[in-house]
């Protein structure tokens, strides 16, 4: 096993977390107890003070096609599968092009756009504790309770790559901001919208130091420069309440937090 140096100030996706030794899982390594597994951070907001991480290598970064399966490492970026698919005319995943991340990011809570999620062409996963078919984890809107760590995956193989699909997700991304950010922090309740909610409750724009929830899109917490944990952790805590309060609304986090 090794170690890598991360600033999380520079490597996560919102810009928030302290710089610290991570340990690097390669082939052969055997997961240690007590340590929280990373991706790329884009949907994680890291205390200054979190457990042990560690991380998958580039062991793990590959995508292949077997027989009728497409197989993919679980620490292979979705730059990487979405060219990948666009080369060989694979279908399934233009979805993708809206996902910053890795697979096992994506397996971990099930992500998706729109009607699009990752478990939708899911075969089966392969963990540490073993190999798991698609219909033994259970799995739903943004989460997924894989059976260990995820180290490969395996889709159905389907030929054609909808480009004008890909483009149409992409062009999502015109609405979000462009201020440092985690993504979506609360998943959307039954029937309703989380931005929806928070703007109603009065907080789209409200500011916390240098956080605030984003003018933009109001379910996007975006950091102005410099912006902390503790005053992340503020606003979500604030509009969990207001939400609440006004509407009897329970507003569950779809964003990861790793604290101690």
């Amino acid at each position: 096993m090794t170690f890598r140096r991360i600033d999380f100030s520079k490597f996560s996706s919102i810009k928030i977390g302290p710089a610290i030794d991570v340990m690097v899982l390669e082939k052969g390594d055997s997961p240690p107890s007590g340590r929280f597994l990373i991706g790329h951070a884009n949907n994680l907001l890291i205390s200054c003070a979190p457990p042990p991480l560690m991380m998958l290598g580039k062991d793990f970064d590959y995508i292949a096609i077997e027989e009728d399966a497409l197989v993919i490492g679980a620490s292979t970026p979705t730059g990487k599968i979405l060219s990948f698919c666009k080369k060989h005319d694979i279908g399934g995943f233009e979805y993708v092009a809206k996902l910053p991340g890795t697979l096992g990011g994506m397996l971990a809570m099930n992500a998706g756009v729109k009607s699009h999620e990752t478990f939708d062409a899911l075969l089966g996963v392969v963990t540490d504790r073993g190999r798991f078919r698609k219909e033994e984890i259970p799995h739903g809107y943004r989460y997924a309770q894989l059976p260990g760590i995820a180290y490969e995956a395996s889709f159905m193989l389907k030929r054609g790559f909808d480009r004008h699909l890909a483009e149409a997700l992409v062009a999502l991304r015109a609405h979000q901001p462009r201020e440092p950010s985690a993504g979506s922090v609360f998943k959307n309740p039954p029937g309703d919208y989380a931005g929806r909610l928070i703007e109603e409750a009065g907080l789209k724009g409200h500011r916390i130091g240098a956080m605030a929830w984003s003018r933009m899109h109001a379910n996007f917490l975006v950091n102005l420069g410099g912006g902390s944990f503790e005053d992340a952790m503020a606003l979500i805590d604030l509009a969990r309440r207001r939400v609440w309060k006004q509407f009897g609304v329970e507003l569950s986090l779809e964003i990861k937090i790793v604290d101690k």
